[in-house]
């Protein structure tokens, strides 16, 4: 197989047409299509659908992308280590990251890593979705609980729980009786089953306020608006200093943040690097580790 035709291939894949392709690489549109092409005559497969405007991956197409891009950045790393004599970190590392922990977090872990590798271009995107990371172009991502998938591999680098909190000034509910709550987007439960000293209990709440971000969730609270469910790390610091109180922890609420990334034997020298700098900020990757970093 023709490895710059391949290379080729996934070039018009990750940018979704030879157009933009030639524009992203410099390299003229017409030698791109014409290697597609000609690999695709040496396959006898069809890997692109061209339509008037727009041109989408056969599923032949997407099955040899995600197979082989990996593969060709490997052989690219491995080239340029080779040429630069060692194993140093270089060239860029995309990451995406989720909104609350590039919140509080992410800014300095990025500056911190950046200073110790300089040769690293480092791009943070922040985003709670799910990610498509061979389609985007990412080369790690980090995630809240997220589900099993075979073409990733990684680690949970970070813990963490929900807690009930709300102002000194707003007492718990009794039975039967309900409190203010404060929400993240549109969830509308009436009910937190926590764990307290005194065992298992339910707290009645109404929400009456339902906001994006759980910086904003946690800066109503503390204004006295309501009770929220909370990461104990964002909230660590209130409940020491008395600014909130601990109504309970929430039942099976155990919260783990995995760095992930594509599965394949040798990872770049970028992302090890990465993965270690995250290791080193929270060699025990708890609670208390995060919130300390929150709150420097």
């Amino acid at each position: 197989m023709d490895l710059v035709a391949l290379a080729d291939f996934n070039l018009v894949a990750r940018h979704g047409g030879f157009g933009k392709a030639s524009r992203a690489s410099g390299r003229p549109k017409a030698t791109l299509s014409r290697r597609v092409t000609e690999l695709e005559a040496a396959l006898q497969l069809r890997l692109f659908e061209r339509g008037a405007r727009n041109l989408k991956l056969t599923e032949e197409g997407r099955a040899l992308h995600e197979r082989t891009a990996a593969l060709l950045t490997e052989l690219d790393e491995t080239a340029a280590t080779i040429a630069a004599g060692g194993d140093k970190p270089r060239g860029r590392l995309r990451i995406s990251a989720p909104l609350l922990f590039s919140q509080t977090a992410m800014g300095r872990i990025a500056a911190g890593f950046s200073l110790k590798y300089p040769d690293v271009r480092l791009d943070v995107t922040t985003e709670d979705r799910a990610v498509d990371m061979i389609e985007e172009g990412y080369d790690l991502v980090i995630r809240v609980n997220p589900d099993p998938d075979q073409s990733l591999v990684g680690r949970a680098f970070l813990h963490d729980r929900l807690v009930v909190v709300a102002s000194p000034d707003l007492a718990r509910p009794g039975p039967n009786l309900s409190a203010p709550g404060v929400v993240r987007g549109a969830d509308d439960r009436q009910t937190w089953n926590v764990l307290t000293a005194e065992g298992r209990m339910t707290i009645r709440i109404k929400p009456i306020l339902g906001l994006s971000s759980l910086i904003m969730v946690r800066d109503a609270v503390r204004a006295g608006v309501g009770a929220a469910r909370l990461p104990i790390s964002l909230v660590s610091h209130d409940l020491a200093d008395g600014t909130l109180q601990r109504w309970g922890d929430i039942e099976g609420s155990e919260i783990a943040l995995w760095a992930l990334y594509p599965s394949r034997r040798l990872l770049s020298a970028r992302v090890s690097a990465f993965l270690d700098f995250l290791k080193q900020a929270f060699p025990k990757g708890t609670p208390d580790e995060l919130a300390a970093y929150i709150g420097r």
